[in-house]
């Protein structure tokens, strides 16, 4: 393959990056660039599927999951959010008491189940005592589930409002029982950009410190960026840098995580989405940048099950879980999946489909169920492969 590219290849400096690729060299932030703004999507996605196939071979992952949104009312008015509603206008949306969500836990009691995702809104009385207490509930009902909770955007502001330091509220949830961090608020880092549709929420050094005092904890989380508003391709490998770097430090992070601006419902809808290439395009660059993250994940309620299963050709390898349409941030901005669940016999057809091999993970990715060959019972009693079909977006 590599020799078929030498003689295919005819931009020399595309080839260059090319031969990087298959010495498994690290990509510079001008060759990223360089990637992005001159890379045929046939190139990329051969270059980052060799990327994947060499890391990962034909196995995807996904998990058994639910999220938790404590609330929707937020105080801070991020210019891209179609899920927030201001506090003057809380009676669009919801707000949850410790016993709500502890019912939503209970729902899925005797459901294989591993992970519980908690993001929310920003709101005054979900403090560093309110999550303390729902974390402490959450692991005496059902010890096992692993709690993945809070952004440095909640971080930052429930550690401010109890005047501690961030070493001190992290050690204090970690105790609760918080397990890892999720990758959100991350945005975009360039302070311009992110100033322009993020403004007064944490900064982007207050991100990257949140997750490295985490890391340095022993602890584990993911990363994200929010792409296709704004920035540009040079805003985009800035930040993916700042995050390869903060990996070369600690090597805490588990997952990148592309997430796409979607329009509907918010300050930017005049903004138009960008095209399917544009997205594949994003993933096989992470993919090819990103050389000390394992783990590239194509979040498929926010791009929908055939866009997922395209990513695997373009160096994903991970889509994400169960969801049982629990989350609104994706749907509430006019996303494909507006009611995002799937069974776990869905998911592994999705995957096997295009012919990956479907790994069931917990969140720290160890191997729960390898589904290639195996003839399993889902949470709805479905047996083995069933030939469903992929739902057409």
């Amino acid at each position: 393959m590599k020799a078929i590219l030498d003689n295919n290849i005819k931009d020399g400096r595309l080839k260059t990056i090319a031969r990087k690729v298959f010495d498994s060299e690290r990509l510079s932030e001008s060759d990223g660039l360089y990637l992005f703004e001159h890379g045929s999507l046939a190139l990329l996605g051969i270059l980052a599927n060799h990327d994947r196939q060499r890391r990962h071979g034909d196995t995807t992952y996904f998990n058994r999951n639910f999220h938790i949104e404590p609330t929707n009312v937020c105080l801070y008015t991020c210019t891209f959010c179609s899920y927030s509603r201001l506090i003057k206008k809380r009676e669009q949306g919801w707000e949850y008491s410790l016993a709500e969500i502890m019912d939503i836990v209970k729902k899925y009691d005797g459901q294989p189940v591993t992970e519980v995702h908690i993001v929310g809104g920003v709101l005054p009385q979900y403090d560093v005592k309110f999550y303390v207490d729902l974390f402490k509930a959450i692991k005496s009902h059902r010890p096992e589930l692993h709690i993945k909770a809070l952004t440095p955007v909640e971080f930052h502001y429930i550690f401010k409002k109890a005047k501690i330091s961030y070493k001190e509220g992290l050690e204090i949830l970690a105790e609760a029982g918080l397990d890892s961090v999720p990758g959100g608020g991350a945005e975009i880092f360039d302070e311009k950009i992110r100033s322009e549709i993020a403004g007064g929420k944490c900064s982007s050094d207050q991100w990257i410190e949140l997750h490295e005092i985490w890391h340095n904890m022993g602890k584990r989380s993911n990363a994200t960026m929010l792409y296709g508003h704004i920035e540009n391709y040079s805003h985009r490998i800035d930040h993916m840098s700042r995050l390869r770097q903060l990996q070369d430090r600690t090597g805490g992070f588990q997952t990148f995580i592309p997430l796409k601006f979607r329009n509907q419902g918010n300050q930017l809808s005049h903004l138009p989405e960008l095209p399917a290439h544009e997205d594949l395009k994003n993933y096989a660059v992470s993919r090819l940048f990103m050389d000390n993250f394992e783990h590239i994940k194509a979040y498929w309620p926010m791009i929908g099950r055939q866009m997922a299963q395209l990513s695997l050709n373009f160096g994903v390898d991970d889509i994400d879980g169960t969801i049982d349409d629990t989350t609104k941030i994706y749907s509430m901005a006019g996303s494909e999946e507006q009611s995002p669940a799937l069974s776990t016999s869905q998911l592994v057809n999705l995957i096997r489909e295009v012919k990956r091999v479907p790994i069931e993970r917990d969140t720290l990715y160890n191997v729960i169920t390898d589904f290639e060959g195996v003839e399993f019972e889902d949470e709805h009693g479905i047996k083995g492969y069933m030939s469903l079909p992929v739902i057409n977006n």
